[in-house]
């Protein structure tokens, strides 16, 4: 998933098993493995194919992201990241001289699951990438017997309380629950002279030219802050209001400057600097 995991509150053997579920989950979901189901699915030549149980229920999750956030955090975005450029792990990533790709608007209404039936247009290419890493995150909490907490690449589950570090400076006390943050300031690449990355707006098949850098939620489990910090970065200045109108707090950093929602303000205190949820 190129990114570190860092674990509170877990014992050897805890730490043995988070450690064999994320490794699991990369064989698994990896766009860059060849041998990962994840890839055998996109190379596969029939509109019909037969997945695992896990499988399943991860894209299952991931329809259902599309749903709930309109179609924003889409699973069929596969061919637009390799055509940004993205189609190697970030630690391989060069700028490269070469124009970027024309993109793939998303298509997750074209994709249907039936039991371990998938079925969707060979030319489509999934990447579960917006749900995976945060499920992950928090099935691995799950195999903590107290309280403690798992974080991988600015994705939080805590139990039992945790002073979490956020992006851009301050703290959040996160008692229970999740905090995700999306954001284009780390995993940034150039072609041709453009800056590409990887938050593919679905309507274009394109980078997002969203006018968040950074965008931090939090919410009941990682995988609906990461879901709904994504949704809302992709939404621009529509973002805060989206996140109010689903109870979710919420910052929101652009070059302008840092603002937060109302439910942040609500929930979390004002000031900012040490919050609390």
């Amino acid at each position: 998933m190129g990114c570190e995991v860092v674990l509170g509150g877990a014992d050897g053997a805890q730490m043995s098993a988070i450690r064999a579920l994320f490794e699991h989950r990369e064989q698994a979901f990896s766009r860059f493995r060849s041998d990962s189901e994840l890839s055998r699915v996109n190379r596969a030549d029939t509109p019909t194919v037969v997945v695992s149980e896990l499988f399943a229920e991860t894209l299952a999750d991931a329809l259902g992201a599309a749903a709930q956030t309109g179609g924003l955090v889409d699973p069929t975005l596969g061919v637009a990241l390799e055509d940004a450029g993205y189609d190697r792990d970030f630690a391989l990533m060069r700028s490269e001289d070469w124009p970027a790709g024309r993109g793939a608007p998303g298509r997750f209404t074209a994709v249907e699951l039936r039991g371990r039936m998938l079925t969707r247009p060979i030319d489509v290419k999934l990447d579960l990438n917006g749900v995976v890493k945060a499920r992950t995150v928090d099935d691995a909490l799950s195999l903590l017997c107290g309280s403690g907490f798992v974080a991988a690449g600015g994705d939080v589950a805590a139990r039992g309380g945790a002073v979490i570090g956020l992006p851009g400076g301050g703290a959040l006390n996160l008692h229970n629950g999740g905090v995700a943050t999306s954001g284009t300031t780390r995993r940034r690449w150039r072609r041709n002279g453009l800056v590409q990355h990887h938050l593919i707006d679905p309507a274009t098949g394109r980078p997002s030219d969203s006018i968040w850098n950074l965008v931090t939620v939090a919410a009941a489990t990682c995988r609906d802050a990461d879901v709904a910090a994504k949704a809302a970065y992709l939404l621009g200045p529509e973002g805060p209001a989206w996140l109010d109108e689903r109870d979710l707090p919420g910052r929101f950093s652009s070059l302008a400057g840092e603002v937060t929602n109302r439910t942040w303000k609500a929930e979390l205190g004002v000031p900012e600097g040490a919050t609390r949820a």
